[in-house]
């Protein structure tokens, strides 16, 4: 019964870091698509542009980035300065990814504290955008919901973490890179193996 609990908690664990990011950001896409085409075509068929879009399409594009931050975390891709870090031999290398996951668990709560803060204040003053009247609160809770969602990537994966299995960005890109366009020789130009 356990073993069933745990999977079952997984999955909405995993649902609500993962999966649920992963609509919210196609949707906020294809709205901020919807937005700018039918902008264009107000603008250059009608001549009468949405005054309020490029302010949306703005806090769209922010929300985007908080809930990419969620799946980027996830997935341990955040940019790291890791040259010297994936040269340190066990078990330095885990002290190393111990420190940098508290940096990391630190400034998720430090941000987390600090937009609760500023997200409670627009949202008790009624503040709102310029143009669209949109509540400033919403706009600044990408910030509370990106870090919140991250903490909870990181605290579900610090063992990933702790155990360097991301890997270095250098090795992913390259990996990456070689699997999209295949090897190169010391040129720049195509191995004959490929």
């Amino acid at each position: 019964m356990n073993g069933r609990h745990d999977a079952r908690e997984n999955r909405v664990l995993r649902f609500l870091v993962v999966t649920l990011p992963r609509f919210i950001l196609g949707s906020l896409i294809f709205v901020g698509i919807g937005i700018n085409f039918a902008n264009v075509v107000g603008r250059y068929v009608f001549s009468t542009p949405i005054v309020w879009a490029e302010e949306v399409l703005a806090y769209i594009m922010i929300w985007c980035v908080g809930i990419g931050a969620i799946l980027v975390t996830w997935e341990g891709r955040h940019i790291k300065m890791d040259l010297i870090a994936v040269h340190v031999p066990p078990p330095w290398n885990r002290i190393v990814n111990g420190l940098v996951a508290v940096g990391f668990l630190l400034v998720c709560i430090f941000v987390i504290r600090q937009s609760w803060t500023v997200v409670s204040m627009m949202l008790e003053t009624g503040q709102q955008s310029m143009i669209a009247r949109l509540p400033m609160g919403l706009m600044h809770a990408a910030i509370l919901v990106g870090f919140s969602g991250m903490l909870a990537a990181l605290l579900l994966r610090l063992g990933s973490y702790l155990r360097g299995e991301f890997g270095s960005d250098t090795q992913a890109t390259t990996k990456e890179i070689l699997a999209a366009y295949g090897a190169f020789d010391d040129v720049g130009g195509k191995t004959t193996e490929d």
